[in-house]
């Protein structure tokens, strides 16, 4: 079998990959691309999984990050439901489960990652993908209680699903309190309330030992002793890089794909993009992944260019958002619990802006309900600018009119 050659391979076909696509294309690339992706749908938008989709409120031809003519007109030749197993760095080939190879002058890892659950069991899910949306919605039949194990941004996310779908919910958090990766503990004790007044129950400061299926409930057993028993287990404790082609390269020395401010690993001609990539930022100390949607999307746009031959440095300021029981959250920046915090409106009101400030420099903000000001604020966290404490906290006062001189 002869091995066919294209400009540049990517393997993942999410939307860091999609937008690599497009970026690589608007920047002037001619040569021709293929795309390989595990799951056999088209590429979709994965926040949908554990919102949308999981309530059925929308089907995947919904969610599609593009239409199927979209490949084609871009000249990518997509292979779904294809899992690339291996990497001649020597021979510029990708090796396919199928035994087949591929040449590549460019290679993209845009590989994502999976949900991780150390546990197993009929009734012991996870919410990643397509298939495990339909399979918990199956799952779900007959179900009263559900046991959601991990109050971070999707296991929050899954809780209001479930709760809209009329069963109840019981919520394990490992940290004392939720959202733990994403919010300080002052706009974190917000989203207590909003669980509480939602009917969702939450049990914090739980370090989950054992998950186990016992006649017609699955058990979760606490490191203190605790138990709790409902007839659903969700396991939401976070994501796994899929790092195994990464692993073969050495590419990945600390949890994920190493690369630089292009985009560029180690090795030539060999890219990282999304969810996969640790990347440098000057907002944040230490190169990081970061797992939002809006992220691996501009990143793998400007990773596109770069593959292109643009001078391109990705240096985004970070950005988040989550939709729970029909409230929205943004967040910007990088904002940590010692930082100065300014309000404006009432944290346990259904409009307010966190600011936070860093010796008078703005460095983030959370809201809800209120967009504009998350955009204004991710402008000035941009310009490193200095802010007046006074005016941040007076909603009368625009936000880029805090600005000092």
């Amino acid at each position: 079998m002869s091995r066919r050659e294209f400009g540049c391979v990517i393997v993942g076909a999410g939307v860091a990959g999609v937008s690599a696509v497009a970026g690589m294309r608007a920047a002037g690339f001619e040569g021709s691309i293929l795309m390989v992706g595990d799951e056999p749908q088209l590429p979709y938008r994965r926040p949908t999984v554990s919102k949308e989709l999981f309530r059925g409120a929308k089907t995947p031809d919904q969610v599609r990050i593009k239409a199927e003519s979209w490949y084609a007109d871009n000249g990518v030749e997509l292979r779904t439901g294809t899992r690339a197993i291996g990497v001649d760095l020597d021979g510029h080939a990708i090796t396919l489960a199928d035994g087949s190879s591929v040449g590549f002058g460019r290679l993209l890892l845009a590989t994502g990652g999976r949900a991780r659950n150390p546990w197993s069991g009929n009734r012991v899910r996870s919410l990643r993908d397509i298939a495990d949306a339909e399979g918990l919605t199956t799952a779900l039949d007959g179900v009263d209680h559900v046991l959601v194990v991990g109050a971070g941004l999707v296991g929050s996310e899954i809780a209001a699903s479930l709760r809209s779908l009329d069963r109840e919910v019981t919520l394990l958090e490992g940290a004392e309190l939720p959202l733990p990766r994403l919010l300080p503990p002052d706009l974190a004790h917000r989203y207590v309330a909003l669980h509480s007044a939602r009917g969702t129950k939450l049990e914090t400061g739980v370090e989950v030992t054992e998950v186990a299926e016992d006649a017609d409930e699955v058990v979760v057993t606490a490191a203190d002793g605790r138990r709790w028993a409902a007839g659903l287990v969700v396991v939401a404790i976070g994501m796994e890089p899929d790092l195994a082609l990464a692993d073969g390269l050495a590419l990945a020395p600390t949890g994920g794909i190493s690369v630089d401010w292009r985009g560029q690993t180690s090795v030539p001609g060999v890219f990282a993009a999304g969810d996969v990539a640790s990347r440098p930022s000057s907002y944040v100390e230490e190169p990081f992944r970061a797992e939002h949607w809006q992220s691996a999307q501009n990143h793998g746009t400007a990773v596109g260019r770069a593959m292109a031959g643009e001078d391109v440095r990705f240096d985004e300021v970070p950005w988040s958002w989550s939709d729970q029981y029909g409230i929205n959250l943004q967040v910007t920046g990088w904002p940590l619990g010692a930082d100065q915090l300014v309000v404006r409106g009432e944290l346990d009101g259904e409009a307010f802006t966190a600011f936070f400030l860093r010796d008078g420099v703005l460095r983030g903000a959370v809201t809800i309900g209120r967009p504009a000001d998350v955009r204004a604020a991710r402008l000035l966290v941009a310009q490193r600018a200095r802010v007046s404490a006074a005016l941040l906290a007076d909603p009368s006062v625009g936000v880029n009119e805090t600005v000092e001189a």
